[in-house]
């Protein structure tokens, strides 16, 4: 059964094509190490909550815009594999990133349905 990384970040708007750029990049190794998709998303209708939202997950500032992201794998022990590959590659050494990885969040999720 496939397996899904889900990711969400603030990025300055001001970064958008920055974050981009780096975006294609990473997903050339998920792809290389067996993603079967990647796909980014810039915030565009992110509503403001008083509980709970992406904005405050993320402690979003009035400069940036929440980004929410998946990488699709097809099954989990192909993703675990692939995450162990990435860290022991040179070439994901820490770069500058063009958002604040501090206030990024992400998780490993089993899909319970593919409509």
């Amino acid at each position: 059964m496939a397996y899904i990384d889900g990711f969400v970040a603030p990025v300055p708007t001001e970064n958008r094509a920055s974050y981009i750029a780096h975006a294609e990049e990473a997903a050339k190794l998920f792809r290389q190490y067996g993603a079967l998709e990647i796909v980014e998303c810039w915030g565009d209708d992110v509503p403001e909550g008083e509980t709970t939202s992406f904005t405050l997950a993320t402690k979003r500032e009035d400069n940036e815009a929440v980004v929410f992201s998946w990488i699709k794998w097809p099954d989990k022990a192909t993703r675990d594999a692939a995450w162990q590959k990435m860290m022991d590659d040179p070439s994901m050494t820490p770069q500058d990133m063009p958002f604040d990885g501090k206030r990024m969040f992400w998780g490993g999720f089993e899909p319970v349905l593919e409509a």
